[in-house]
């Protein structure tokens, strides 16, 4: 049939009273609408009356021809409403224009009135109110200030709110307000406009309407388009349905192999994954989990790790010691692997706090009981004791309101009755998690495998040692610092005891830095740190000695024990409260603070506040510190209000620089818990709380890439009035957005170019931060151009920024690395280079071979949580721009990286893997060739050809002498001599030196092999070669680690990260692969390599009281 030119006769057919005639005219006009809509839209109001009239049979008709006329007008919300008045007429499955538009404004809809009926709930507590933060912030009118304004009381332009459009986040809203109304996008609250006010029945088509859209989803098996609406919508019933719905489809159709994961678990990971990193809500977050953990409960067989994943970050001790419980219980050899690979996870995500009430709550064994009777309560005890009211409204990550009918009970009944165990086995099984719990396995096994592998390059710190003059305090340190990152862990501290004339020369506060790099050497050595630093600890009796030594020393236990204090933080809390002198003090602090970190302990926190109101700047500084790494992550109301009042009232600029930090650790990934601290620090008129306000949104929005965190950051770094506060502005979007470093780069690019060169700082360190271990050429790209800065602290930055990047990096995995390790060289042995360049070059070349060049930087862990010891590192190392001996803390962000497999007694087997890579991919960067000092070749003299006659002349006119004092006369014997020779001026042969030339530039090439010699050597080798366990595996090389060997299989997946945890292997049973005791086997992976020529059995030194068994 020929289509319509005109519609005017069909729209006249409306009129007509016949319903078969309108019927006919709504069938003729919905085909051609898309050609007659300009001549239908004058009478669409008769189309609506049709629509309107319940007698009318097509009356669905009638609303599909007004919604598509509403529709070219691009009148979309009526087009929306009209479109479900047409029921099933509106196919949701035909792919046109029309329906695409009106799905995608109805998906709209649905998500916003959704999320305004599930509006977000406090990340703290489900049925009451954040607690509120009694500060002394105050507005004009004397009202303590919950939305403070964006920019900060000293803002120098007259604009006090962002523009309302941002290319960073659609969100439109000048505050942290986390309750505004009107839904999320993954979890962005105000990223959906506000919802029509629909009528009811409008309401009920579109519930009708998005049904329709999940079951189509559900029957081609799209369920991740339910999942993400429904995360978008706050809806976790659906969430909840589509879990269920893949669980069931799966078991109808089962028909896939048991290796592969089925449905539900593909679609477990994905949730567990946009939970992660997509939702930036917490409350939203911790909702989900929950749900997560509820349906992996319900499963016959769930996976553990993600319940493990989810335990940790909600906070839920009592069921991570029923989970453990529940492994050993089963009694066989792959369920007790599973439960030290989750006790390794533990470990590695947990803090101290959560660790120990896990242990609290499992079965004791004999070895508890004699090691409870050693226990003292005091300090240690502060970590496991239940807090007060004011602290409980804000522990850990998470308070346990939710489930106070549960998680409280399950804590108290099994802590004081708990089950004996009944098998030795049992006990074995439960002596052995605990001993992982503890960390002393893992500390153990890391210390072993970095001394196996120290490959330290001796020459470069030489090098450094002398182009730096001793004599100044800062060069002195600047040695010290690379020599403490280049052996970092590895209990190698033979560069002090062999530069002793050299050590002698430090002084002051270089001897306590001194002295504290021997906590970073020997870190994790807990067997042996007490007597190590026996010499230098201060002594009970009034024995004369260093007070620098004596804190120092105390700094170094603390960096041995880092978050492990649970042996020495009775030692240190004493040692500091009998401490007298200020520098002890001051080490002690650290060292107290570094070893209890997390622990949450009321006694040293109150240990600290008495010290702190004696107001001395030099205790002041670490004490405020300190207090924020004690109570990191908890949100204690208290102690904030305490440390806010201090701040105000004291004088001194290093006790507030020292408190406002500590105020920022204590918010530690908190998130919109800490909006209100962040305001009300953001509006206060001094800059070093100022300053505090953004290191808080550094740490409570850490790796979390949160749009209103990193727009807050961008103003603040272009309109605050300090300089020190915009530096540290730019260098927080590096702890922001450290999980997605591609994006950092493009953010910095013009910051980069700022007029003003703390700015330029900021983007050199935000690069570095964010980018760490990546290699990423973009971020290389833009920082080698400002190590030519005209400012010495800008190029300081970016010499330490392409160190961190270019860690365990070699020429074959970045052609830059090389000619960028020449660059380090050339600057630290220059003398005409500014102070604080060289300085930051000397820490460079630390950084870039840290751990023995088997460490990485790493600020989450491998199951993709936030790395807590390596983030608070790295936050408080960028301090070191106002107090040297924080550098230190940047070792708590090495991370070896090793794969090593321990079996079923937490032994080492002996077992290959394979790596399907050419060797020389990953291997070591060669180590630097010392060239022997020659001494100065003599130029030879130009003889003239006269001075040769001379010569000649002289000779003849001897002999003649000679002759006539001699009774007989003999023949003259005259020389013969070449007149070639004679006339001729003796030179350099040009032939001989372009041949000496064309030797030394090939001997030049052998030494640093060119760019096609290197791809000619790896042609010619093989690709693939074979590991043994305990060997450094880059995160860069996972991708291509396999384990062919049928003997061992992994109980977990190994996956790329930049940390690597333990993992298990389990042992095939059968007689055929039993070892030599019968035994199954686990293996644990971490991020080790054996050093080349050394024996299997060889041990970090005497000092360290383990051996490995094979």
């Amino acid at each position: 049939m020929v289509g319509l030119t005109s519609a005017a006769g069909v729209v006249g057919f409306l009129s007509e009273p016949d319903p078969a005639l309108r019927s006919f005219a709504l069938q003729r006009l919905n085909k051609d609408i898309d050609l007659l809509w300009p001549e239908v839209a004058g009478s669409v109001s008769q189309i609506e009356a049709l629509y309107e009239d319940e007698s009318f049979a097509e009356r669905e008709l009638a609303a599909l021809v007004a919604a598509k006329v509403y529709y070219q007008l691009q009148e979309y919300d009526e087009s929306m409403v009209f479109a479900l008045g047409a029921g099933k007429l509106f196919d949701i499955h035909h792919a046109g224009e029309f329906e695409e538009t009106i799905l995608a404004k109805c998906l709209d809809t649905y998500i916003a009135l959704s999320a305004m009926h599930n509006p977000p709930k406090p990340a703290s507590t489900a049925n009451q109110p954040p607690p509120q933060l009694t500060t002394s912030f105050t507005t004009a009118n004397g009202v303590a200030s919950t939305s403070a304004s964006m920019t900060s009381p000293t803002t120098p332009f007259s604009q006090s709110t962002l523009p309302s459009k941002s290319l960073l986040s659609r969100q439109d809203s000048s505050t942290f307000d986390p309750s505004i109304p009107g839904g999320g996008n993954a979890g962005v609250v105000g990223a959906h406009p506000s919802p029509l006010a629909l009528q009811r029945s409008v309401q009920k088509n579109l519930q009708a309407t998005i049904r329709r859209i999940f079951e189509s989803c559900y029957e081609v098996g799209a369920y991740r388009q339910v999942v993400g609406i429904a995360i978008e919508a706050r809806n976790l019933d659906v969430l909840r349905e589509a879990f269920l719905r893949a669980s069931q489809d799966e078991k109808k159709g089962k028909k896939a192999e048991s290796d592969t994961p089925g449905k539900s678990e593909e679609l477990m990971e994905y949730v567990l994954d946009i939970c992660m990193n997509v939702v930036q809500e917490r409350g939203l977050r911790n909702e989900i989990l929950r749900l997560i953990l509820d349906l992996l409960n319900d499963i016959p067989n769930p996976d553990y790790f993600s319940i493990a994943k989810c335990v940790v970050y909600l906070n839920q001790h009592s069921m991570a010691s029923n989970l453990l419980r529940q492994l050993v219980s089963k009694d066989d050899a792959r369920s007790l692997a599973i439960a030290y690979q989750i006790s390794f996870d533990l470990y590695e995500n947990g803090t101290q706090e959560f660790l120990n009430k896990v242990m609290e709550e499992l079965p004791e064994t004999e070895e508890d009981d004699e090691e409870a009777q050693d226990a003292k309560p005091a300090a240690n005890g502060g970590a496991v004791q239940p807090r007060g009211e004011d602290a409980a409204e804000t522990d850990g990550l998470l308070s346990n309101a939710d489930d106070s009918n549960e998680a409280p009970t399950i804590s108290t009944v099994v802590s004081r009755t708990k089950p004996n165990v009944a098998s030795e086995e049992d006990q074995k099984a439960f002596t052995s998690v605990r001993h992982i719990l503890r960390g002393t396995k893992s500390i153990e096994l890391n210390l072993e495998f970095l001394y196996r592998n120290n490959h330290a390059d001796r020459n470069i710190l030489n090098k450094v040692r002398d182009s730096l003059e001793a004599r100044n305090s800062i060069f002195h340190t600047g040695v010290t610092f690379a020599n403490a990152f280049m052996n970092s862990g590895t209990t190698n501290d033979s560069f002090f005891r062999e530069n002793l004339e050299w050590l002698g020369k430090a002084v002051n506060w270089s001897k306590f830095t001194a002295t504290a790099a021997l906590g970073v050497i020997h870190r994790g050595n807990i067997t042996q740190g007490q007597k190590l630093l026996e010499p230098y600890l201060p002594k009970e009796s009034n024995v004369p000695g260093s007070h620098f030594s004596q804190g120092g020393s105390l700094y170094a236990l603390g960096m041995i024990y880092c978050n492990h204090g649970t042996h020495v933080l009775d030692y240190l809390l004493q040692q500091f409260q009998n401490a007298s002198e200020e520098v002890v003090q001051h080490g002690g602090a650290l060292g107290l603070g570094v070893a209890g970190m997390a622990t949450g302990s009321e006694d040293i926190f109150d240990a600290f506040k008495a010290v702190l109101y004696t107001d001395s700047a030099i205790n002041g500084e670490a004490v405020g510190l300190s207090m924020g790494l004690v109570m990191l992550g908890t949100g204690n109301i208290k102690a904030l209000e305490d440390m806010i009042q201090y701040a105000h009232d004291t004088q001194h600029e290093k006790i507030v620089r020292g408190l406002a930090l500590g105020m920022a650790l204590i918010m530690y990934g908190r998130q919109e818990a800490a909006d209100e601290l962040i305001n009300g620090l953001l509006e206060d008129p001094d800059p070093t709380l100022r300053y505090g306000g953004i290191m808080t949104i550094a740490l409570a929005y850490c790796g979390s890439s949160s749009n209103k965190a990193v727009r807050r950051l961008l103003h603040v770094a272009v309109s605050d009035v300090s300089d020190d506060v915009r530096r540290v502005a730019v260098m927080s979007l590096g702890f922001v957005l450290f999980r997605k470093p591609g994006s950092v780069p493009r953010m910095v690019e013009l910051l980069a170019e700022s007029y003003n060169p703390h700015v330029r700082y900021g983007a050199t360190m935000a690069l570095g931060i964010a980018c760490a271990g990546t290699g990423l050429d973009e971020a290389i790209d833009l920082l080698e151009p400002m190590m030519k800065d005209s400012t010495d602290f800008v190029r300081q930055g970016a010499l330490i920024s392409l160190s961190m990047i270019l860690v365990q990096q070699n020429e074959a995995m970045n052609p830059k690395v090389a000619t960028i390790r020449k660059t380090l060289q050339k600057i630290i042995g220059d003398r005409h280079e500014d102070a604080m360049a060289k300085f930051g070059c000397a820490l460079a070349l630390g950084i870039i071979d840290a751990g023995g060049r088997n460490c990485t930087i790493g600020l989450q862990t491998q199951t993709g949580n936030l790395n807590m010891t390596a983030i608070v590192g790295m936050a408080v190392f960028t301090q070191y721009w106002y107090w040297f001996p924080l550098t230190h803390f940047l070792s708590l962000a090495f991370t070896p990286t090793a794969i090593i497999g321990v079996d079923q007694d937490l032994e080492i087997p002996s077992f290959k893997f394979h790596s399907n890579t050419r060797p020389s991919m990953f291997d070591y960067p060669p180590e630097q060739e010392v060239k022997a000092e020659e001494a100065p070749e003599k130029v030879k003299t130009a003889v003239l050809s006269t001075t040769a006659q001379a010569k000649r002349r002289k000779l003849v006119k001897a002999r003649q002498q000679r002759r006539e004092s001699m009774d007989i006369d003999q023949t003259p014997t005259t020389p013969k001599i070449s007149s070639a020779d004679d006339d001729k001026m003796d030179i350099d042969d040009d032939s001989s030196k372009g041949k000496d030339e064309k030797d030394k530039s090939e001997g030049e090439k052998e030494g640093t092999p060119s760019t096609e010699t290197l791809k000619k050597r790896a042609e010619k080798e093989k690709v693939g070669y074979e590991m043994e366990n305990m060997s450094r595996v880059l995160p860069q090389q996972v991708k291509y680690i396999s384990f062919p060997e049928e003997r061992y299989v992994a109980v977990k997946k190994v996956s790329l990260s930049l940390s690597f945890p333990i993992f298990n292997l389990i042992n095939i049973t059968g007689n055929r692969w039993r070892n030599s005791t019968g035994r199954h086997a686990i293996v644990r992976a971490e991020n080790t390599s054996r050093a080349e020529g050394q024996e299997d059995g060889a041990g970090p030194s005497a000092r360290c009281s383990w051996a490995v068994s094979h």
